[in-house]
C-alpha cells in the first residue's frame, strides 16, 4: 500500500505540477538514465550506439532510429535480462494457443505478444516490477479518480493477462470478459456485477449498443482503448450509455496517453518520449500539425529498452489544457499511417483521406449500419463491406461518399459487399481501414 501511494502522488505530481522547464529536466534525466542502462546492459545498443554522445536533446536526436523489424531482428541482445527470442516465441505461442494468459515467464515477467497491423509477431517483455505499478498507473492517469472508488471495472478484450490482473487492487475490482462474448452475455454481466466502469475498444462497444438500454446499473465511466475513437462514436457511446467516454492511448510500446480531469488526451511525457515529425521529417513542436511519424522512447521499462522506436501511428496535437498540466494535448489520434485512404484530386495529385472523416460519412448516412469496413488496393478505389440491422439504399450511400469526396476535389469509385463482420479472434485488432497498396 505504501508504494502504492507513493507511485500514485508521483504520477499525479508530474502531470499537474510541473512547469514546462522542470518536466523537460526530468525528461532527459529519464532519458540519460535509460541510455546509460541500455548501453550498459544490452549488447545491441552497445554496438549501435558506439561512436555515438549523449549530452543533450540534440544529440538524442541524432541517434539511429529502430522500428519493430529491427527489434525483432536482434530481440535477444536488444533485452537486459537474457531472454532468448526463440525460446520466448514458443512460450508465447503455446500461451495463446492454450488461452492460459495469466501468469509470469520464469516468475519474473510478463510476455506480451503483438502482431500489430503488419502481422509480423512481436514480443514485448514487461517486468514484473512494472506490472506491479499498475494500480497506481491507472488511478492516477486512467481516466478514473479517488472519487470513483469504489470502482468495479468490466475490462472487455480479445485476452487477458498477467498485468491486466494486476490491475486488481483494495477498492478496485476489475472483471474480464472476452470480445467474443454474446452481447446479451455481456449486458447480464455488467448488470449482475454491478459494473460502474466499463472498459472495451470501440469495435466492442458498437456491438452492444443496440442493447445499451438494458443495462440497470449507473456507469461512472466508459473507457475506449486499443483502437482509434472517433469523434461519431464518443457521441454515440455517451448518449447510449449516458456516461463520459474517455479514451487511453495503450500501445505494446508504452502508454502513450491517457485523459486528464477535463478528459483530454494528454501524452504520459514521463512515461514515454514522444518525438512528432510532419511531411518532411521536421520535428512538430506546435500544436495543430498531422505528425506523419512518430517515433517513442519508452523511460519506465528497462527489461527492453525502446529507444527511437518508430511506430506507424499518426496524431495531430492540441492547444495547452485548461487543466494546467504542461503535458502536450492530442487533438486528434488520426489512425495508423496504413490506415489512410488515397484518392485523386483534379490535377492527378495523390491526396489523403483520414478515416475518422470517412468514418463519419458512413455513420451518418443511416442508423442501420451496425458496423462497417473500407479495404483499398488501388488509389482512387475501395471496397466497402457494412454489416447491415437492416436493408439500406447503397446507391443513396454511394452517391454521399461521391459528393464528400467532390467537395474536397476529389474523385473515387466503390464497390459496396453486404455481409456479417466478425471481431478476430486471432492475434489481430479489429480494423475497420485496412490499406493493401503499397507505397
Amino acid at each position: 500500500m505504501i508504494s502504492f501511494i507513493k507511485d500514485f502522488r508521483y504520477l499525479k505530481k508530474n502531470q499537474y505540477r510541473l512547469d514546462k522547464r522542470k518536466l523537460e529536466n526530468l525528461q532527459l534525466n529519464l532519458l540519460k538514465q535509460m541510455y546509460d542502462f541500455a548501453i550498459s546492459n544490452s549488447p545491441f545498443y552497445r554496438k549501435l550506439y558506439e561512436g555515438k554522445q549523449f549530452r543533450d536533446l540534440n544529440d538524442f536526436y541524432q541517434l539511429p532510429i529502430i522500428d519493430k523489424q529491427i527489434m525483432m531482428d536482434n530481440f535477444s541482445e536488444l533485452n537486459t535480462v537474457c531472454l532468448d527470442k526463440e525460446t520466448l516465441m514458443e512460450y508465447a505461442i503455446a500461451k495463446e494457443r492454450n488461452k492460459d494468459y495469466l501468469g509470469y515467464y520464469n516468475g519474473k515477467y510478463v510476455i506480451g505478444l503483438s502482431s500489430g497491423t503488419s502481422g509480423n509477431k512481436g514480443l514485448y517483455i514487461t517486468p514484473k516490477s512494472l506490472t506491479k505499478r499498475l494500480p497506481a498507473v491507472f488511478l492516477a492517469r486512467g481516466g478514473v479518480s479517488i472519487g470513483d472508488l469504489p470502482l468495479r471495472i468490466l475490462f472487455c478484450l480479445r485476452v487477458f493477462s498477467q498485468g491486466f490482473n494486476n490491475i486488481n487492487a483494495p477498492l478496485l475490482k476489475l472483471h474480464y470478459s472476452s470480445t467474443m462474448t454474446d452481447p446479451k452475455e455481456t449486458i447480464d454481466l455488467i448488470n449482475r456485477k454491478k459494473i460502474n466502469v466499463l472498459m472495451a475498444p470501440p469495435s466492442f462497444l458498437r456491438t452492444i449498443l443496440p442493447l445499451s438500454d438494458q443495462i440497470k446499473v449507473l456507469l461512472k465511466k466508459v473507457i475506449t482503448y486499443a483502437e482509434v475513437l472517433s469523434e461519431t462514436d464518443k457521441e454515440q457511446f455517451q448518449k447510449a450509455f449516458k456516461a463520459p467516454v474517455l479514451e487511453i492511448y495503450q500501445a505494446s510500446e508504452g502508454q502513450i496517453a491517457s485523459c486528464c480531469k477535463e478528459g483530454k488526451l494528454h501524452i504520459n511525457e514521463d512515461l514515454v518520449f514522444v518525438e512528432l515529425y510532419d511531411q518532411n521529417h521536421k520535428r512538430i513542436t506546435e500544436p495543430g500539425v498531422v505528425g506523419y511519424e512518430m517515433i517513442v522512447t519508452n523511460l519506465v521499462n528497462t527489461a527492453q529498452p525502446l529507444i527511437r522506436y518508430r511506430m506507424n501511428d499518426m496524431i495531430v496535437l492540441d492547444e495547452p489544457c485548461k487543466c494546467g498540466s504542461s503535458f502536450r494535448t492530442i487533438k486528434k489520434i488520426l489512425g495508423r499511417s496504413d490506415d489512410m485512404l488515397y484518392f485523386w484530386d483534379k490535377k492527378g495529385k495523390k491526396r489523403i483521406v483520414f478515416p475518422d472523416l470517412f468514418a463519419r460519412w458512413i455513420i451518418t448516412e443511416s442508423d442501420d449500419i451496425r458496423e462497417f469496413q473500407v479495404i483499398q488496393e488501388k488509389e482512387g478505389e475501395a471496397t466497402v463491406i457494412l454489416d447491415l440491422l437492416k436493408e439500406i439504399d447503397l446507391i443513396k450511400l454511394n452517391q454521399r461518399l461521391v459528393r464528400e469526396l467532390n467537395e474536397l476535389g476529389l474523385h473515387g469509385r466503390f464497390d459496396f459487399v453486404v455481409q456479417p463482420i466478425f471481431l478476430p479472434e486471432n492475434l489481430n485488432k479489429y480494423k475497420r481501414f485496412i490499406n493493401k497498396i503499397n507505397h
